[in-house]
């Protein structure tokens, strides 16, 4: 590490190394945690004895600030103390705007690696297993060497040419979205899509509505910028147009594939919400976020596809295709809001990775996108049978599946009363994680059941983790 210290003359030595020592600790400019240079390393650099900064390192750790650790070196204490009380939350003048953002539920937020459970039906996750590490590796290293050739200038905040032309010609292949380049912004995964997109519709007090139950995430960052959302029943053809209110300014939904119960939008459905939106002067968010996926029935173009008054924003995503942690989504707009967004997007983080985005552009470009889709829908096509059996099976004195023909999560409804919190408090004992519907819902009545995600799960660990659901839905009875 670099450890700015200034000897002036030779006068007080140790005590002047003691004074910058300590305050550079409480100023927190030597961060909890960090290691200082070997005595005999520092005592050479400053032009004094070893024995002055070794007396100086005792000092500090008689004080609790330093400590030392056997063969590896001498670092701040990350339990040392302060010379002086930090300010609390509740001392300063924003303390209820912090108080309101700590109070926010962190809903479908995945376990880390070291606290995740052996078989984990967690929605949005995938496999890791299936991801294809070496034609991503490929890509990666092309993206590496057109880097190098750049200028070393900022990139631009729509996205890279060859990105946007890609993921252009891969919806309109896959989703039948009728869009150019121009109209694309790539984005930080698709809640920052969603959160540029109300940055700029939005203000506070402004009406939102969305499905009910719904994406609690994005409800919750509709509310943190002020707006008021009204939750929309959904029934088996998707929301209920007409119970969205007037004055709605902005209407979120997730035609292709509800989230969280899995159902299609209808076709006079959403030509009902087309025709209200348009009534309304109201822009409506797509979430297409993994309607690529399907396994029956014919395949179902996007919403965006049947849009010829320019009011759909079609958002989509690379995390559920590919890997979370690659954060790269991306939305088709609307010409009305394309200049706003991107000059949200430009003040928000001037643009997203470049590096990602280069490999994905090529890895597209390459065939290896639908290559992989192809192959996780086999896999994701095997394990959806396996469950829904289950749930048609030894499960079905409990639960009822909720017809979806898309998708890597699946509903089941409870059809007599369940325990859910026990149920799964008994299922992390024995390293099966299962999850619940009832943070979802908003205003309607809660539906108990479960959200059944199977893309992170390997498909031979199904059977033996519903054996134990099962078993311990007979214990609790």
């Amino acid at each position: 590490m670099e450890l700015h210290v200034v000897i002036n003359g030779r006068k007080d030595l140790a005590e002047q190394l003691y004074q910058q020592l300590r305050e550079a600790i409480g100023s927190g400019r030597l961060a909890a945690g960090a290691q200082l240079p070997p005595s005999r390393l520092l005592a050479e650099q400053l032009g004094v004895s070893r024995k002055t900064v070794s007396d100086t390192y005792a000092t500090l750790s008689y004080e609790g600030l330093l400590i030392g650790k056997t063969g590896r070196g001498t670092f701040v204490n990350a339990r040392a103390p302060q010379s002086e009380r930090l300010q609390n939350a509740t001392d300063l003048a924003c303390a209820a705007n912090l108080s309101k953002w700590q109070s926010l539920p962190s809903p479908m937020r995945h376990p880390t690696r070291d606290g995740a459970l052996r078989c984990e039906f967690i929605g949005g996750a995938t496999t890791r297993s299936l991801f294809p590490q070496d034609e991503w590796r490929r890509c990666t290293q092309d993206a590496l060497r057109r880097i190098a050739q750049n200028s070393g200038f900022y990139s631009q905040p729509e996205g890279l040419p060859a990105l946007r032309n890609a993921i252009a010609r891969h919806i309109a292949f896959s989703r039948g979205v009728k869009c150019r380049d121009d109209d694309i912004v790539v984005t930080n995964g698709a809640q920052q899509a969603l959160d540029l997109i109300a940055r700029v519709v939005l203000e506070p007090g402004s009406l939102v509505a969305m499905e009910d139950p719904g994406y609690t995430p994005v409800r919750l960052m509709f509310d943190a910028m002020g707006a008021t959302v009204v939750g929309v029943p959904v029934d088996e053809q998707g929301i209920q147009v007409e119970l969205i209110p007037d004055g709605t300014r902005l209407i979120y939904v997730t035609p292709s594939h509800q989230f969280p119960l899995g159902m299609p939008m209808s076709l006079p459905r959403r030509e009902a919400l087309l025709a209200r939106a348009f009534e309304l002067g109201a822009i409506v968010i797509e979430d297409d976020y993994d309607s690529e996926f399907r396994y029956s029935g014919r395949p179902t173009d996007s919403l965006q596809s049947m849009d010829s008054r320019g009011m759909v924003a079609y958002v989509g995503t690379f995390s559920k295709t590919l890997l979370p942690e690659l954060r790269l989504g991306y939305a088709v707009l609307p010409p009305a809001i394309v200049g706003a967004v991107l000059k949200a997007k430009q003040l928000t983080d001037q643009h997203s990775s470049t590096l990602p985005q280069w490999a994905l552009a090529k890895f597209i470009s390459e065939g290896y996108l639908l290559k992989h889709i192809r192959r996780c829908h086999t896999v994701y096509a095997g394990r959806r049978e396996r469950i829904l059996a289950r749930l048609a099976g030894d499960l079905s004195p409990w639960f009822d599946a909720v017809p979806t023909v898309a998708g890597f999560h699946l509903a089941a409804l409870c059809k007599v009363p369940v325990n859910i919190p026990l149920l799964m408090e008994l299922a992390r004992k024995v390293e099966v994680g299962v999850y619940p519907l009832s943070p979802f819902f908003h205003e309607t009545p809660v539906r108990e059941g479960l959200m059944i995600g199977f893309g992170a799960i390997e498909t031979l660990d199904i059977d033996p983790a519903l054996d134990k659901v099962r078993d311990i839905l007979q214990q609790i009875g």
